[in-house]
């Protein structure tokens, strides 16, 4: 079976992550056809929204430890990081169509940063989050530590991070380093509803609004107004925005394409 299933679902590019023997963790195949999914997903203009989930009890255990410790599979970290992690976190940030990541289970190491660096996510409250690299004698990588210490503040982020803590879903979203939790019997539907929702949103504005909260990690304040200014024009010309401004004057329910 294919580690990574892609299926493409009314609009949305359904990316599943599919060892759940391994609990999902990453191997090379793994990483590049993840990757790949991705790409289809950002090169199909029929797909509106990206939603990112895992198979089986976990979402995703960071990368694979037997690859790593095994002699003729090794691809060694250079390439582990410059192939694999870091290609990935790029094109999270960079793909201009909103990605829901619906953490299903552990996400420990990568995978857990792999889950941050998407724009919205979603957990049920029985997932945990660790920050799993100094446990094994290693840094925080896949963008660990640019990310966590801008969601959650430099002492949290520290402390997970050095003493290895696992988090909890419910503390997590009180951090305000995930956006929502669910029940366990709830999470599958809710989830699905928000990724149904937003694939129907403004497709254009939500990518202009993507970039600026990129820029706006490495923006002073007059730069980032002057870049709200240039979107926003950029956003006024859109299809979508005529017909937000149509539905709105008539009082209807609007009927967005992405364009």
């Amino acid at each position: 079976m294919s580690s990574i299933l892609l299926e493409k679902i009314d609009g949305i590019g359904k990316i599943t992550l599919n060892r759940p023997k391994a609990y999902n963790s990453f191997n090379r195949e793994m990483a590049l056809s993840f990757q790949a999914a991705l790409d289809e997903c950002e090169k199909d203009d029929t797909i509106r929204a990206i939603f990112i989930t895992g198979a089986g009890k976990a979402f995703c255990a960071g990368q694979d430890l037997k690859e790593v410790t095994t002699p003729e599979l090794n691809p060694g970290f250079k390439t582990i990081l410059d192939e694999h992690c870091n290609p990935l976190v790029m094109r999270l940030r960079n793909i201009l169509k909103p990605i829901v990541c619906a953490v299903n289970g552990v996400a420990a190491g990568a995978g857990a940063n792999f889950a941050l660096a998407c724009d919205i996510v979603l957990a049920h409250e029985k997932v945990s989050f660790i920050q799993a690299f100094s446990g094994i004698g290693l840094v925080p990588d896949s963008g660990g530590s640019f990310i966590l210490p801008r969601l959650v503040g430099f002492q949290k982020a520290m402390g997970l991070t050095m003493l290895g803590d696992k988090l909890g879903a419910t503390e997590a979203e009180r951090l305000g380093m995930i956006y929502k939790v669910f029940s366990l019997e709830e999470f599958e539907e809710q989830s699905w509803k928000i990724v149904q929702k937003i694939s129907k949103m403004p497709t254009q504005g939500l990518a202009y609004t993507k970039l600026l909260f990129n820029q706006s990690l490495t923006n002073n304040l007059e730069d980032q107004l002057e870049l709200e200014g240039k979107y926003q024009i950029l956003a006024s010309e859109t299809e979508d925005y005529q017909e937000g401004v149509s539905a709105f004057i008539e009082k209807r329910r609007p009927n967005f394409k992405g364009k």
